[in-house]
C-alpha cells in the first residue's frame, strides 16, 4: 500500500503533467500543500524530495519548488561534455560544477575526451549526430587553428542541439556562445604585476595551438608595450599539445632546456601559460642552479593545486567565477529558449613565493 508521501508525489506528478512539464513552473509551497491535502510538513517534504530525486523538480531554498521540464516517465535527458583531457588539473572541478547544475534540472552528463586531437573530436561529433543529446558543452581541439569540424557543429546546430564552448571558440562559429577566462586581461595583469615589482626584462612561455595561449601572450606583450619596455621576440617560447605530452608522459624536457638555454637570457621574470608549465619550469630552474624568485620570478594562470605542490609556491591568477557552473547555466538557458551570450570571466591574482 502506498504511503501518504507517495500518494502526494503521484498527485504532484499529475500536476506537472497537466502543465506539460513546463520548465520553471512553480509548485505550491510546502505550507499550501500541507493545508490543501491535510498532511504534515514532513510528509510534504518527503514527497518533494522524491520528485527531486527523479529530476522532475528543483527545490530552491527560500523560493519554492520548480519544474525542471522533465515529464514523469520520460527518459532522463543528457548533456554531452567534451573536454580535451580528462586528467587535466582544472577539468574535475569544471565537470563537478556543470554536472551539479545539469542534475538539478533533470539532465544526466556524458563525458568524452579528445586528447586535443581534431580527429578524435570529429569522431565524437559524428557519434553525437547519430545518438542525439539534449545539448553539447565542448572544449574545442586546437582552437587557435582553423577547424575542419565546423561542418559538424553546423549540422548539430541545424538539428536544434544547443552548443556552448568552453575556454575558447573557433573562428567562423561566432553564433555559438563561449564561456572563457579573460585571457587577454589576465596576461596584461601578470605583466603589469611584474613591471610593478621592478622587472624590466620579462620572458614568456605559452601554448600555441589553443586560443588561450595567443590571447594570454597578447595581453602580456601589450602591458610591456604600455610600460615602455622593449619587446624581445626571442624571449617568448611556444609549445603545443605534442610537446606537452612528451614533457608529462615521456619526461622529455627539451622544451624547458631549450627555453633556459636559448630564450631566458638575462630576463628576471617569466610569464607561464599555466600552473602546469610553471611547475615544471621552476623545477628546471632550480636544477640549473637558478634561484626562484631571487634570480628569476615565475608567474602563471589557474591557481591550481600545482601552484602549491612544488618547492616554490607559485604566484598565479585564480578564477573568480566557477566556469563549469557559468557554462552549465548558459546551456540550461538555451534549453529553455532563453538568449545566451559569451562570457569572459575575470581573474584574481594570488601572490605566493615565486614572484
Amino acid at each position: 500500500m502506498a504511503t501518504k508521501y507517495q500518494l502526494l508525489a503521484d498527485r504532484l506528478r499529475e500536476e506537472l503533467t497537466r502543465n506539460s512539464g513546463q520548465a520553471g513552473y512553480k509548485l505550491p509551497t510546502e505550507q499550501e500543500l500541507s493545508r490543501r491535502y491535510r498532511l504534515s510538513r514532513q510528509t510534504v517534504r518527503h514527497a518533494l524530495a522524491l520528485l527531486e530525486e527523479e529530476g522532475l523538480i528543483q527545490r530552491r531554498q527560500g523560493s519554492g519548488s520548480y519544474a525542471t521540464g522533465l515529464l514523469p516517465g520520460e527518459a532522463p535527458r543528457q548533456i554531452a561534455v567534451v573536454t580535451s583531457f580528462l586528467d587535466d588539473y582544472i577539468f574535475p572541478a569544471i565537470l563537478h560544477d556543470a554536472s551539479d547544475v545539469f542534475s538539478r534540472q533533470g539532465y544526466s552528463t556524458a563525458v568524452y575526451a579528445t586528447e586535443n586531437q581534431v580527429s578524435a573530436e570529429r569522431e565524437i561529433l559524428l557519434r553525437l549526430l547519430e545518438e542525439p543529446v539534449s545539448g553539447l558543452l565542448v572544449e574545442g581541439s586546437k582552437t587557435a587553428l582553423p577547424t575542419p569540424n565546423a561542418d559538424l557543429y553546423q549540422r548539430l546546430l541545424q538539428t536544434g542541439t544547443p552548443v556552448v564552448f568552453l575556454h575558447g571558440a573557433y573562428a567562423g562559429l561566432d553564433q555559438v556562445p563561449c564561456v572563457a577566462d579573460d585571457n587577454y586581461g589576465g596576461g596584461y595583469q601578470l605583466a603589469r604585476y611584474l613591471t610593478g615589482r621592478g622587472h624590466r626584462e620579462i620572458a614568456g612561455i605559452f601554448k600555441g595551438d589553443d586560443i588561450q595561449g595567443p590571447q594570454r601572450y597578447h595581453g602580456a606583450v601589450s602591458a610591456l608595450r604600455d610600460a615602455g619596455l622593449a619587446l624581445r621576440d626571442r624571449r617568448f617560447a611556444w609549445y603545443d599539445t605534442e610537446d606537452r605530452r612528451r614533457l608529462l608522459e615521456g619526461k622529455d624536457r627539451r622544451l624547458l632546456t631549450d627555453f633556459l638555454q636559448k630564450r631566458l637570457e638575462d630576463a628576471t621574470a617569466v610569464i607561464c601559460y599555466n600552473d602546469e608549465i610553471a611547475y615544471h619550469l621552476i623545477q628546471a630552474l632550480l636544477e640549473a642552479g637558478r634561484r626562484v624568485p631571487g634570480e628569476v620570478a615565475v608567474v602563471s594562470f589557474d591557481n591550481s593545486y600545482l601552484s602549491q605542490l612544488g618547492p616554490v609556491p607559485i604566484t598565479s591568477l585564480s578564477h573568480r567565477s566557477r566556469m563549469g557552473r557559468v557554462a552549465a547555466e548558459q546551456m540550461i538557458g538555451l534549453l529553455q529558449r532563453e538568449p545566451a551570450r559569451s562570457r569572459a570571466l575575470e581573474w584574481e591574482l594570488v601572490v605566493r613565493s615565486s614572484g
